[in-house]
């Protein structure tokens, strides 16, 4: 391996922690380099630990197993990069108590991104380690914000379908390990309803100049995203119910005229690890008896 390609390397691997905020050795290594020994994944961040820009810590109930997190000044080297310029600074994970306290989540969200870049891979698509974008801040009146657990950008390639070669799918990620209750996850598609319809009011416009606004999202997404729940940390049962309450929320009349041009999908995280996320694994929540894969289009 040649020094380019070894300091390539080094620069996707902060990249993609500073990005994902945290992973796994094992995730890490099917990150961005599943094509060669585990070995030289561990040696890249021991080597970027060496220099202060990742740190890790040991999860001893979990076989000690070591968890990676980008410190301060990796955030800051990395930030300045043009791979990651221009977006939200992430919230700050460089104490090793606040990365044990959310590693479950961060973990879980984690390999949720490894579904869908594994399955790219094996389909021929195009969805690069860094097309999974956590936290992105999305504003709405009122002082809320909509902030999905990821952004995922993903690209369609021959094997996409008769006519779907190259199509741009962009899907907001919400991955529920149940620490909340069905009300409470079922809410947030009234929060995405609400994103959908903002459109904020233009400073120094009279309000006659209705011609000149247009809603928020439009400044990043030609298409409204599509909207994925990834659902962990429960049975079966605790995955139905949970589906149920998300397909009554779909049912209330802001929702329902939202739902019909945007595509919402329900899938359990351990159907997506099995069988890869565009398998016929998903639930349309406005018809949950189906099975469709998330590339799935929305019909009214």
């Amino acid at each position: 391996m040649t020094n380019v390609d070894a300091g390539a390397g080094d620069r996707l691997a902060l990249a993609v922690l500073v990005q994902y905020r945290m992973a796994t050795t094992e995730q890490m290594h099917l990150v961005i380099a599943p094509e060669v020994r585990i070995e030289q994944t561990r040696r890249r961040l021991a080597k970027l630990r060496g220099e202060g820009l990742v740190e890790r810590i040991t999860l001893p109930q979990a076989g000690r197993l070591r968890v990676w997190f980008p410190t301060d000044y990796g955030v800051q080297v990395a930030g300045e990069w043009p791979e990651l310029r221009g977006r939200r600074p992430p919230r700050k994970v460089a104490d090793a108590t606040a990365v044990r306290l959310r590693v479950g989540h961060g973990l879980t969200v984690t390999e949720t991104a490894l579904a869908f870049l594994q399955d790219a891979r094996w389909r021929g698509d195009v969805c690069q380690a860094l097309d999974w974008i956590p936290e992105v801040h999305h504003p709405v009146s009122g002082g809320e914000a909509v902030i999905p657990d990821a952004v995922l950008y993903y690209r369609r390639g021959p094997s996409g379908g008769e006519g779907n070669e190259g199509a741009l799918l962009r899907a907001f990620v919400e991955v529920d390990r149940a620490t909340m209750g069905p009300e409470r996850l079922a809410a947030k598609l009234g929060a995405y309803a609400r994103l959908h319809a903002y459109v904020p009011q233009l400073a120094g416009r009279r309000s006659g100049f209705l011609q000149e606004r247009q809603e928020a999202w439009r400044r990043s997404y030609p298409l409204f995203p599509r909207l994925l729940f990834v659902l962990d940390g429960t049975g079966p049962a605790g995955i139905a119910t949970r589906i149920s309450a998300l397909h009554a929320a779909a049912g209330e009349l802001s929702v329902a005229a939202f739902l019909r041009e945007v595509p919402a999908l329900a899938a359990p995280l351990v159907d997506l690890l099995r069988d890869g996320p565009s398998a016929p694994v998903w639930r349309p929540l406005r018809n949950p008896a189906q099975r469709v894969g998330w590339m799935y289009s929305v019909h009214p």
